[in-house]
């Protein structure tokens, strides 16, 4: 009998969503372990570095890795499960385009680490201390994981074999994916494992979205009662389905809730930010430049709200350090 295929979860920098996708298969995952050896899950199983590092290169078949990378131990983790594997997936928007922690991009190193060790409100931290990458303590040497100055996608630190998108992907997606590598039936090397076509494809409000869409405003959830049938775009609400990513199987916006880009663009576009960007201000029915002024600002901070996933995986990368808020 041959042995099973080994299969490794690792969670780097992002919220643990994506670990909480895996638990969501709920009793599906007996069937996963039934078909896979687990020997890498340090979030649910007892598994240290070790264990990987005595592996033979290659000897897992496929490591789903979440989380953006910004310490050096995550680096290093990286390196180590990518030499390791045969197959490395990028497992959700963190680990896919940078996730919300790339944003830290719009700061330096140094202004995060001052605000959150000295700064904050809740802080108390007399003498200003600061994390050292060491330090010496009762004759001992002690490290800690040096903060590097950028949020990295993981494509950018090692390479990359398949990407699962969503923050989180969906149950669904996992199983999908984890069906695909154990019968070998998989598609190109670099393919995001989800349909290629824009999230207004599966929404169940498609119907209601009017052939030519203008709008004078734009409003947030909050400020309106949203209509559960019609088009989210249509009632003025920052919808970004139009640019992102289907397969999500339209939860958001089945919740009464627009879409805010997580499972990032489709094949076609380079850069998530930019187009996003290019289709809404393509909607605005206006052309006088005060009134079309007055209409963008009713977004509330557009970097945060084009670029909240992806950031670190666009054009800009991050801000310059010059122009980086101190």
């Amino acid at each position: 009998m041959s042995p099973k295929p080994k299969v490794a979860f690792y969670w780097c920098a992002s919220c643990g969503g994506c670990e909480e996708a895996v638990v969501d298969l709920a009793e599906a995952i007996l069937d996963v372990v039934a078909q896979v050896d687990i020997v890498f899950w340090p979030v649910a199983l007892d598994f240290k570095r070790k264990d990987v590092e005595a592996l033979p290169d290659g000897a897992i078949l496929a490591t789903f890795l979440n989380g953006a990378i910004r310490t050096s131990e995550q680096e290093e983790m990286a390196h180590l499960l990518r030499r390791k594997s045969r197959l490395m997936i990028a497992f959700g928007s963190c680990s896919h385009t940078g996730g919300v922690p790339g944003l830290a991009n719009l700061f330096r190193r140094e202004a995060i680490l001052e605000t959150v060790y000295r700064t904050t409100a809740s802080t108390v931290n007399p003498e200003g201390v600061l994390p050292q990458p060491e330090s010496r303590y009762d004759g001992q040497t002690l490290t800690l994981p040096v903060f590097d100055d950028s949020v990295r996608p993981l494509d950018q630190v090692v390479e990359v074999d398949y990407y699962l998108p969503g923050c989180a992907p969906t149950p669904k997606l996992v199983a999908q994916a984890l069906g695909a590598l154990l019968s070998g039936d998989l598609p190109e090397k670099g393919s995001v494992l989800a349909p290629d076509r824009a999230l207004c494809d599966e929404c169940p409000r498609k119907a209601s979205k009017p052939e030519k869409l203008t709008l004078k405003a734009f409003r947030r959830p909050s400020e309106v009662i949203v209509d559960p049938e019609q088009c989210l775009l249509a009632q003025g609400l920052l919808c970004l389905g139009p640019v992102t990513r289907g397969g999500c199987e339209a939860l958001c916006v089945s919740g009464n809730m627009p879409c805010t880009g997580c499972f990032g663009p489709t094949s076609r576009v380079r850069d998530y930010g930019a187009k996003a960007i290019a289709a809404i201000a393509s909607i605005v029915d206006s052309n006088d430049e005060e009134e079309i002024r007055r209409i963008l600002e009713e977004i509330p901070d557009p970097t945060g709200t084009f670029y909240r996933y992806s950031l670190p995986a666009s054009l800009l990368r991050r801000r310059r350090p010059e122009s980086v808020a101190a």
